[in-house]
């Protein structure tokens, strides 16, 4: 995306632009987004993505393990050079459902401070949901008047319900989050391969538990009225749609913003299901670090496709991230930018330590 002309504003580009950066730890991954205003959103500038299983162990213990701690402070790390190479002005590092439930979270938080010189902060299962809404409303179709979002993480899944709204493009009406993730459940699963009745049995088991949020907002009424869509961000989603897709390699512009029917993803499913786990693992849309988690993703999917027959959802391969640097430059969009850059401040600003 191209730059927005600063000139008709009558002020120096340097002056007021910054470049910014988001940070997602999640249970699985620690990913970051570094990335400059453009006509329409922003342009990436730089990326980075690891799987470090902060959250191994964690809904056993309530704590996070001094290893996986060690691997995700490595991430970091990385993570801050890149934004201190980038010159990085504004930025926000968020952590969720690992950090929710570690009894020695604020440990973690102070290594991070202290060994990569981020400041990491721990954000509630709404503000969570809240964040990868603002990142799909690009995706919503002109035709749709409500959507349902969910985000299948690895130690939660989040589930939002939102209607149109000329301004806001979605606004949210309601949001629960479920302490199921792919991470958690292949943790009590012993694995990431499960027989037809264990699976089955998953299903069941979440989809009784989503019976509650559809009750409260009654989404099947709406659903069955029509201008209902499902948008899904999460792994689980993409590598399905790579998977039905059959692609050799991994592709974000094929799969990012795809409608994908609940008939195809059921097969791309099955056929992950099928799989041993080193077939998985070799998969080039899994690789080793997703591949015993996959399937306790599928099994969410479904109970979400039980729950809310719908016959397709629109995959989002956006999130967190998206939702920070986009809440980050609409928040700088207010202030006064007639003023230099380094007098302007933020409540979320932060960057790594000098």
């Amino acid at each position: 995306m191209a730059a927005q002309d600063d000139s008709k504003r009558g002020r120096r580009n340097d002056d007021v632009r910054h470049t910014y950066a988001a940070i997602d730890l999640g249970t699985n991954n620690c990913r970051l987004l570094v990335a400059r205003p453009a006509a329409e959103g922003f342009r990436v500038v730089d990326a980075f993505s690891r799987i470090v299983r902060l959250g191994e162990g964690v809904d056993g213990s309530r704590r996070l393990s001094a290893e996986a701690m060690d691997r995700t402070i490595e991430a970091l790390k990385v993570c801050a050079d890149k934004m201190r190479r980038r010159k990085v002005t504004r930025a926000r590092c968020v952590a969720t459902a690992a950090c929710r439930k570690a009894e020695n979270c604020s440990d973690f938080l102070n290594r991070v401070k202290k060994e990569a010189g981020l400041f990491l902060e721990t954000i509630t299962a709404a503000e969570e949901a809240k964040l990868a809404v603002a990142a799909c409303r690009p995706l919503l179709a002109p035709e749709s008047r409500f959507a349902l979002v969910f985000d299948i993480g690895g130690g939660s899944t989040e589930l939002i319900w939102a209607r149109r709204d000329t301004e806001k493009g979605l606004d949210p009406i309601a949001l629960t989050s479920l302490p199921h993730g792919v991470v958690s459940i292949a943790e009590r699963h012993g694995g990431g391969d499960f027989s037809p009745p264990q699976y089955e049995a998953l299903v069941q088991k979440i989809t009784g538990e989503l019976c509650a949020f559809e009750t409260a907002n009654d989404i099947n009424r709406r659903i069955r009225e029509g201008g209902v869509q499902l948008i899904g961000t999460s792994g689980t989603v993409t590598t399905l749609s790579g998977v039905h897709l059959g692609l050799k390699k991994y592709d974000r512009q094929r799969v990012d913003g795809l409608w994908l029917s609940f008939a195809d993803a059921r097969a791309a499913a099955e056929q992950l299901r099928a799989m041993k786990l080193e077939q998985r693992a070799a998969h080039p849309c899994i690789g080793r670090g997703r591949a015993d988690l996959v399937v306790a993703g599928c099994a969410i999917l479904e109970a979400i496709r039980r729950t809310w027959p719908i016959e397709r959802l629109r995959v989002a391969d956006r999130g967190v991230r998206e939702g920070l640097l986009l809440s980050l430059m609409s928040w700088d969009q207010h202030l006064d930018l007639t003023r230099p850059a380094a007098a302007t401040t933020s409540p979320n600003q932060n960057g790594p330590a000098p």
